[in-house]
């Protein structure tokens, strides 16, 4: 039976054209030092037999392959690094860095331009600049003054930055910012650490070509006068002139809706907050002294009616929180506490739901795990969001596994279901307010704002969240939070405050911290 050899790819080119030279080089200098051996022995400098003419000769043979190799690979250094940038253009899996043309070195050898042409022609970029002539007599026209025209009479934001995110373009209707030195930057405030800011230093450590879109992007905080929201479509192309291009689609009449519809509900959950407080208290009161006289079927109601009221004060804090958190106003004060003894104040509540619902839920949180820095209510509405989400989407019977340890210098909370689980483009906007993909909006009740204003809450805590989904196994979702001997320092300096634990933005892009305390 005959073997097919499997189809060579483009980045197996460069080890075997090295290995080729190097058996080549090899050959030559062994081929030279035997002819200058041979030389040596006809002009009776040494003879056969002796030492001297062995040790002449293997060193010639040596020092000459020593050099000839240093002398390939540096040669062969731009070559490599140009067959590195044609790899990433040709989309073939690699480990290889692209090459970036801003780079010190070559910007005074011209290689520069060549990594720069073959980026921008992996994008139809390249093109000549015109200046078009309509008749002898007629005077030019510059295509760019009349873009640069039509853009400012549209109602979407262009902006385009440099390599160094200097923004060297932006039309009439983006938000730009310009200080007293003349200097411009883009005024949008980004949702805690997943900024633009962020995506670009990835982009430039790991792409040549790139694409990103976030939705509900504000101009200013709600209270403000003329605030906008944008939907941001950000394009990355390494090398090119124009680095990153910026699309601001105005999503304001749309967005208005429901930030409006918000601030509504808010208000009218502020009003709800105290009756539901009061309506939990007297059915604890009532079932305690019931118990001796109801049945078992009156406790299960009861068991019921509780549970629909803490869910109800769940929807209330999610509702207050987020209304909170989009005007920078949720207060997060940071305590030495453990991660057992946070859940402990929601382990009763979280059992009833469960039970209720036919899930069987597994926590295992070591008493032993090292403190946290934590806000122990806004971590424990966190904790109560991710596992009621657990219980929503798994199947009857269910099982919901909570388990925690310490991973260097963060202590990692894992709430794992194995229900009907996530494909990437929903995973991909789970973290967005309002976002609910068709499928759960259909089958699953909820407001969509649960993981939004959890992700805020983690991320305020210097920590990170994220989720593994499998469709129809299930999903992971993971909760890191800073181990408090890694940040005691930072909290006592700020009394205790979290905003030495958050990032902060900076230079051409006005970053806002979500939370402040």
């Amino acid at each position: 039976m005959a073997v097919t050899k499997p189809t060579p790819k483009i980045r197996d080119f460069w080890p075997n054209f090295f290995k080729r030279t190097l058996v080549i080089v090899i050959l030559m200098q062994l081929g030279i030092a035997i002819l200058i051996g041979g030389l040596l022995v006809i002009t009776d400098t040494f003879v056969l037999t002796e030492m001297w003419l062995w040790i002449v000769t293997v060193a010639v043979f040596g020092l000459g392959t020593i050099v000839s190799i240093a002398t390939l690979a540096i040669a062969g250094h731009p070559a490599k690094d140009l067959l590195a940038a044609v790899i990433h253009i040709s989309g073939e899996p690699t480990n290889l860095t692209p090459p970036n043309p801003n780079e010190k070195k070559y910007a005074h050898n011209g290689f520069k331009d060549a990594l720069q042409a073959i980026y921008e022609l992996s994008s139809g970029n390249r093109t000549m600049p015109v200046v078009e002539q309509t008749s002898d007599s007629a005077p030019a026209v510059d295509n760019s003054s009349l873009l640069a025209s039509a853009l400012d009479n549209t109602t979407c934001g262009f902006v385009g930055l440099d390599s160094k995110h200097a923004i060297i373009f932006a039309n009439k209707a983006a938000p730009i910012n310009i200080n007293s030195d003349g200097v411009k930057s883009l005024k949008l405030m980004f949702n805690g650490s997943d900024t633009l800011d962020t995506w670009l230093e990835a982009c430039e450590q790991n792409s040549v070509h790139a694409e990103r879109i976030w939705t509900r992007i504000a101009d200013r905080l709600p209270s403000e006068e003329g605030r906008r929201l944008f939907d941001v479509i950000a394009s990355y192309q390494k090398g090119a002139a124009t680095e990153t291009v910026l699309t601001l689609v105005d999503r304001t009449e749309i967005y208005t809706v429901d930030e409006e519809d918000l601030d509504f509900i808010a208000f009218a959950a502020h009003e709800l907050r105290g009756p539901i407080t009061v309506i939990r208290g007297y059915l604890d009161v009532l079932e305690d002294e019931l118990s001796g006289v109801l049945q078992d079927d009156q406790h299960e109601l009861f068991r019921r009616l509780t549970v629909s009221a803490n869910r109800l004060s769940g929807y209330i804090n999610n509702i207050l929180n987020t209304s909170r958190y989009d005007r920078r106003h949720l207060n997060v004060h940071l305590a030495e506490d453990s991660l057992s003894s946070i859940y402990d104040t929601i382990s009763d509540d979280m059992q009833l739901r469960a039970s209720s619902q036919s899930r069987l839920l597994s926590v295992q949180i070591p008493a032993d795990l090292p403190t946290i820095a934590a806000d122990r209510t806004s971590l424990g509405e966190v904790i109560g969001n991710l596992i009621d989400n657990a219980i929503k989407y798994s199947n009857e019977g269910g099982a919901i596994n909570v388990t925690a340890e310490a991973k260097g210098e963060f202590v990692e909370l894992s709430i794992e279901d194995h229900g009907i689980g996530m494909p990437g483009s929903v995973m991909s906007n789970l973290f967005q307010k309002f976002y609910r993909s068709h499928r759960s909006r259909e089958t699953v009740a909820g407001t969509g704002i649960g993981l939004y204003i959890s992700k805020g809450i983690i991320e305020s805590h210097g920590g990170r969240i994220g989720v593994r989904s499998e469709e129809g196994k299930g999903s992971t979702f993971t909760v890191s939070i800073p181990i408090y001997a890694t940040v005691a320092d930072k909290l006592k300096a700020g009394n205790n405050s979290n905003e030495g634990l958050i990032e902060q933005g900076v230079g051409w892009i006005k970053n806002h911290s979500m939370y402040r305390s």
